[in-house]
C-alpha cells in the first residue's frame, strides 16, 4: 500500500465518522424537540411556562418579585385585593407618571397567593416602602416649583453660560495710504485732467524746426538739451508718452497742450530711456479741441513755443509748414475761439 492510498483511506474514514456524528446529533435534537412539545422561549432562551403549569411555592423569592420575574402561580383574588388597596391610597398626591409606575409595580406581584400570611406581611411592607418613596418624590416635585422670576433668571443664567466670550479689539483709524485706492483716485483725476486729449475730435498744431544754414550741417535738437527745456518751461511727461503743459506749472489743473518729437521715422512720442541719446529734427505742439479753456490753452502754447524756439535757435511753422506770422497766429486764435463757441 502506498502512502497516497493510506492518506485517502484516512480521509474517507474521517468523512464517515463526521457523517455518523451529524446523524446521531440530528436524532438527539429530534427527540429533544418531541419531548419539549410546544414550549415557547423568550428572547433570552428561557422557556415560557403557562400559568396553570407553574409550581406553587410557599413564599416568593424577594429579588425575583421586585425584578418582576416571579414564577408564582397567579391569584385573581389577590389581584382584586391589590387594586382595592391601590384605590384606597389614591387620595395621596402623586405625579401622573409615578402613579402609573406604581400600578405597574403592583401588577407585577399579582401572581402572589393570598392565603400565605408571611407573604401578605411582606407585601404590605413593600407597599408601604413604595408609598413612602413616591410621597418623597412627589413632595420634592411639588415643593420646588420655580416661580416665573426664578425661571427667567435660570434662562438668563443658562444663556450667559452658553454664549461664548468674544474679545473685541478697538480698530484704529485708517490713516495710511492705500496704493490701490490712490491708483483709483489718480486714474479718475487723470481722466478729468486729460479730458481734452482723451476726447479730442480736432486739433491746432504748430512745428518747431531748428534753423538751417547753408554753410553748416543740418541742425538737430539733442534729447539731453530738450529735457532741460521741458523742465524749465513746466512740461510734464505723462499720458501717451508725451510731454504736456498743464494749467499750473507744477502739473496740476487741466491740460493746456501737448508735445511730440520728430525723428527720422516721423512724428513719435518720447522714450525717456533713450531720450538723452536721441536726436530730434523738430518738435510738434498741438492743442486738442474741443477744450473748455481753448483760448487760454492756445495762448500758453504760442508763448512757450516762442520761448523754446529762441532757446533752440528755431523757427515756428504752421500746419502747412509755412513760417508762422503774426497775422496767421491771430487767424488761428480766431478759429480756436469760433470752434469753442460752435461746440457750445
Amino acid at each position: 500500500m502506498t502512502t497516497i492510498q493510506f492518506i485517502l483511506i484516512v480521509i474517507a474514514a474521517l468523512i464517515i465518522l463526521a457523517g455518523l456524528f451529524m446523524v446521531i446529533r440530528s436524532l438527539k435534537r429530534r427527540n429533544h424537540d418531541e419531548v419539549a412539545g410546544d414550549v415557547e422561549f423568550d428572547k433570552n432562551g428561557i422557556p415560557i411556562i403557562p400559568r396553570h403549569e407553574r409550581n406553587l411555592i410557599d413564599k416568593p423569592d424577594f429579588d425575583d418579585t421586585v425584578a418582576g420575574e416571579t414564577t408564582i402561580a397567579p391569584s385573581r383574588t389577590h389581584l382584586s385585593a391589590v387594586i382595592e388597596d391601590e384605590t384606597d391610597d389614591s387620595s395621596q398626591t402623586f405625579a401622573p407618571d409615578q402613579s402609573q409606575h406604581s400600578q405597574s409595580a403592583f401588577r407585577r406581584h399579582e401572581e402572589a397567593p393570598t392565603d400565605d400570611p408571611e407573604y401578605s406581611e411582606w407585601q404590605a411592607r413593600q407597599h408601604q416602602a413604595d408609598d413612602e418613596e413616591f410621597k418623597q418624590i412627589a413632595t420634592e416635585l411639588n415643593g420646588h416649583e420655580p416661580s416665573e422670576h426664578d425661571a427667567f433668571s435660570t434662562l438668563v443664567s443658562a444663556t450667559d453660560n452658553l454664549m461664548p466670550v468674544i474679545d473685541t479689539a478697538e480698530e484704529p483709524t485708517f490713516t495710511d495710504n492705500s496704493p490701490v485706492l490712490d491708483q483709483h483716485l489718480l486714474a479718475a483725476a487723470d481722466q478729468d485732467q486729460n479730458s481734452p486729449l482723451n476726447n479730442a475730435s480736432d486739433n491746432v498744431n504748430i512745428t518747431i524746426m531748428p534753423r538751417h544754414y547753408a554753410d553748416q550741417p543740418l541742425a538737430i535738437i539733442r534729447g539731453e538739451e530738450l529735457l532741460g527745456l521741458v523742465d524749465k518751461f513746466g512740461l510734464k511727461y505723462g499720458a501717451m508718452n508725451m510731454f504736456h503743459r498743464y494749467e499750473n506749472k507744477d502739473g496740476t489743473g487741466i491740460l493746456w497742450f501737448s508735445m511730440m518729437g520728430i525723428t527720422d521715422d516721423g512724428i513719435a512720442p518720447f522714450d525717456l530711456n533713450t531720450m538723452p541719446q536721441t536726436a530730434y529734427s523738430g518738435l510738434v505742439m498741438f492743442l486738442s479741441l474741443p477744450h473748455p479753456k481753448a483760448l487760454q490753452g492756445f495762448d500758453s502754447m504760442m508763448s512757450i513755443a516762442g520761448l523754446m524756439a529762441r532757446e533752440l535757435d528755431a523757427v515756428i511753422l504752421d500746419e502747412n509748414n509755412d513760417q508762422l506770422t503774426s497775422d496767421r497766429k491771430a487767424q488761428l486764435r480766431t478759429e480756436v475761439q469760433d470752434y469753442r463757441l460752435a461746440s457750445h
